[in-house]
């Protein structure tokens, strides 16, 4: 892969972030709150569903499992 069409297409997806968001039109001190922001709102996202998705995908295959009258592993 060339590197220069790596660097071109994160430039175009970084001023398509700027433009969907207007952040483009914001002082650069306020650019860096927005974007400072954004990230932390996105890095808890990605934790919350990285600690609480797995739990609650194995509850619910229990509740279903229940449901369709399989046997629980600890009556095996």
């Amino acid at each position: 892969m060339d590197v220069k069409r790596v660097k071109d297409y994160i430039y175009w997806l970084y001023y398509q972030y700027l433009l969907v968001t207007c952040s483009y039109v914001l002082e650069p001190w306020e650019q860096s709150m927005f974007h400072t922001i954004t990230v932390t709102v996105v890095a808890m996202v990605v934790y919350t569903a990285y600690v609480f998705v797995p739990i609650h995908v194995r509850l619910a295959l229990e509740f279903f499992s229940q449901i369709l009258g399989a046997q629980p592993d600890s009556a095996m």
